[in-house]
C-alpha cells in the first residue's frame, strides 16, 4: 500500500525556535516524517510570514551526521557509549579535575540556543550553579554585553530590554544593526521588511546610520555613512542639538529620571560642526536627523551589534536610551516600549540581575550577571598559574567560529584536560571535547519562548507541543542537565540536596511552564485578568495559536 494511502495526513501547530522572530508555524507530517512546513496565517505574532530557517526544522530533524547517542573520544575516534558510561565518565572527570584544583578550574560556555530551547534555559542555572564555579562565560557577551550592563544600570536588569514599537512608530533610526536579517535581534519582531513598509505607507519615515549598505538601508528614506567606530560622537552631537534648539519632550520617566542637567552639559562641546570631520558626516546632516527625529510624533531609535561590538559600545548604548528619553519617546507608544511577557521571567532571574562582584583571573574583566567576557576564556586556560581553568563544559555553543582570535580558542580548548560538550553536532569547538551529550532537538521537544518573550514587540504566549515522539535511547536536554546537576551537587552538598533533587524531579518543564503562566502578570494566581480568566498552560496548549 502506498505510504500516502496508509497514514493520514496530521497538521501541527509550532513556533519556529531557530532566531527571535517566534514565527507559528504549520507542519504537516505523515507517517512519522514531514511533508510540508508553513507560515501560519493564523497565528497572532507572526501572521504567517517564514524564513528559510524553519523549513530547516526538517533537515535537523532528519539529518544524518546529527548525534543521537553519547560518543567518547578514543584512540581511534568516537565511540558510542550508553548514558550510564556517559553520566560516569562527565562525573568523574569534572569533580576530579575540581578537587585537585579548585572548582574554578572547570569553566562553562553556553551558546547562542541554550536560550532558544525551553528545556535548556529551565534548566540551565541550576546546572551552572551546581559546579560552583565563577568561571562562566556565554555567547552574549559577544554581541550585546554592552547593552545588558547599560540596562542594569538604567533599569535596573541586565535583560531589561525596552523594545521599539514598529507597528506605531512614525520615525524609525537605525545604528549598526541588521534586522532585515536577524529577524529583530533584540527585536523579536517577525517580517520586519513588511513592518517597515508599513511604516513608509503610513507616511513615516526609515533612517540608517551605518558605514556599509546593510538592507535596511537599500529601503531607507535616508542612509547615512558613517566612519567606524565613531558613532558615540554622532550620538553625542543629536543630543547636543536636542538641547541647544530645545527639540526635548517631556513624558512621563522624566519624573524619576536623574542627572539631565548633567547630562546637557556633558553633550556641550560636541556641536554638529566639531564631530563632523571624524564621522565623515556634514554638521548639516547631524542637525536634520536630530529635528526629524526629535519632532516626529512617536519615533524610536534602535542600536544593535554595530553599536555595541565597538570601543565605546556601552556609552553608545546608554546615549541611544538618552536620545529616546529626551525626545519623550521612552516607554511611549511608536517609541520604546517594555514588554510584559505572560511568564516574568526577570522576576524569575532577578538573583542573577548582579554585576561586578569579581574580575577574571588573567585580565581582570568583571563579571556581568555571573558571567565573564568570553573574550578571555582562552586566556583562563592558557596562561598558567592557580586558578587555571583545566575542564571546561560548552552546551549548545560553537566559540571556535563565534569568538575573537579563533585559532586561539582552537589552541586552548587543546589544553584541557577534560572538556564535556553538551551539543547535537561534532563542530569544530566540539571535536576537541572527550565526551559529546547530545539532546533531542527541533520537533522532538516541546517549545515555550522564555526569553524571547522578554524582547518582543507584542505580548503573547505560545506553547508548542512535541510534532514526533522522543526516540528510545535519546535524551532531552533537562533530562541532561538535571543528571549532571544531581551528580554534581551530591558531592558538595549535604544529605538535604535529596529533598532538592526530589522536588525537582517533580517540578516537570511543563509544571514549571504552567506555575510561571500561573503566577504572571496575566495568570490565574497573579494576574490582572482575575482568577478565571487568568492564563494557564492548559488554555495555551489548546489555543496555540491565539497567543
Amino acid at each position: 500500500m502506498d505510504t500516502k494511502q496508509k497514514y493520514k495526513e496530521e497538521i501541527h501547530y509550532r513556533t519556529c525556535h531557530l532566531c527571535e522572530a517566534m514565527c507559528g508555524l504549520e507542519v504537516s507530517t505523515r507517517g512519522g516524517e514531514v511533508t510540508r512546513i508553513r507560515g501560519d496565517e493564523a497565528d497572532v505574532h507572526s501572521r504567517g510570514h517564514i524564513c528559510p530557517k524553519a523549513i530547516a526544522l526538517q533537515d535537523i530533524h532528519t539529518d544524518p551526521d546529527r548525534l543521537r547517542h553519547p560518543v567518547k573520544k578514543t584512540g581511534d575516534g568516537w565511540k558510542r557509549i550508553s548514558w550510564a558510561e556517559a553520566f560516569d565518565l562527565a562525573e568523574e572527570r569534572i569533580l576530579a579535575i575540581q578537587r585537585e584544583h579548585g572548582r574554578d578550574a572547570v569553566a562553562i560556555y553556553t551558546g547562542n540556543p541554550t536560550v532558544h530551547n525551553t528545556g535548556t534555559i529551565l534548566y540551565l542555572y541550576d546546572f551552572s550553579h551546581s559546579l560552583g564555579t565563577r568561571n562562566r562565560f556565554a555567547s552574549h557577551s559577544l554581541d550585546q554585553l554592552p547593552q545588558m550592563v547599560v540596562n542594569g544600570e538604567l533599569f535596573g536588569h541586565q535583560a531589561m530590554f525596552p523594545v521599539p514599537d514598529l507597528d506605531r512608530t512614525d520615525c524609525f533610526l537605525i545604528f549598526g544593526a541588521n534586522p532585515l536579517v536577524s529577524n529583530g535581534s533584540i527585536m523579536s519582531t517577525p517580517n520586519v521588511r513588511g513592518r517597515l513598509k508599513a511604516l513608509q505607507g503610513r507616511g513615516g519615515q526609515l533612517f540608517v546610520v551605518d558605514p556599509r549598505r546593510p538592507r535596511p538601508a537599500q529601503m531607507a528614506d535616508w542612509h547615512l555613512f558613517i566612519r567606524p567606530g565613531t558613532d558615540v560622537l554622532l550620538l553625542l552631537a543629536l543630543l547636543h542639538v536636542l538641547f541647544d534648539e530645545q527639540l526635548t519632550r517631556r513624558n512621563h520617566v522624566w519624573e524619576f529620571t536623574d542627572d539631565l542637567a548633567e547630562l546637557e552639559a556633558l553633550t556641550q562641546p560636541y556641536a554638529p560642526e566639531r564631530v563632523s570631520p571624524a564621522t565623515g558626516i556634514a554638521a548639516t546632516d547631524i542637525r536634520r536627523l536630530a529635528r526629524q527625529f526629535a519632532k516626529a510624533p512617536r519615533a524610536a531609535a534602535y542600536g544593535r551589534l554595530g553599536v555595541s561590538t565597538q570601543e565605546y559600545g556601552g556609552l553608545c548604548q546608554w546615549l541611544i536610551y538618552a536620545l529616546n528619553l529626551l525626545t519623550g519617546n521612552l516607554d511611549a507608544e511608536g517609541g520604546l516600549l517594555f514588554p510584559l511577557p505572560a511568564v516574568d521571567f526577570l522576576k524569575l532571574m532577578k538573583h542573577e540581575a548582579k554585576a561586578f562582584r569579581w574580575h577574571s583571573r588573567v585580565r581582570g574583566f568583571p563579571e556581568v550577571a555571573g558571567e565573564f567576557p568570553t573574550a578571555t576564556l582562552a586566556d583562563e586556560i592558557l596562561e598558567p598559574g592557580e586558578g587555571q581553568v583545566r575542564g571546561l563544559v560548552t552546551i549548545a555553543g560553537n566559540p571556535v567560529l563565534s569568538a575573537p582570535n579563533g585559532d586561539k580558542f582552537d589552541r586552548a580548548l587543546g589544553r584541557l584536560d577534560f572538556m564535556l560538550a553538551i551539543d547535537l553536532y561534532i563542530n569544530e569547538t566540539t571535536r576537541h571535547a572527550d565526551l559529546i551529550l547530545p539532546p533531542a532537538a527541533g520537533l522532538e521537544v516541546m517549545h515555550y519562548d522564555f526569553a524571547l518573550y522578554i524582547v518582543a514587540s507584542r505580548n503573547s504566549a505560545n506553547f508548542s507541543e512535541p510534532v514526533f515522539p522522543l526516540q528510545p535511547g535519546m535524551k532531552y536536554d533537562w533530562q541532561i542537565l538535571s543528571e549532571l546537576q544531581r551528580r554534581f551537587e551530591r558531592a558538595h552538598q549535604g544529605p538535604w540536596v535529596h529533598l532538592k533533587h526530589a522536588l525537582q524531579r517533580w517540578l516537570t518543564p511543563e509544571r514549571r511552564i504552567d506555575l510561571g503562566l500561573r503566577l504572571g502578570p496575566y495568570g490565574t494566581w497573579g494576574g490582572r485578568l482575575g482568577r478565571a480568566e487568568g492564563i494557564v498552560l492548559k488554555t495555551s496548549k489548546a489555543t496555540p495559536q491565539d497567543g
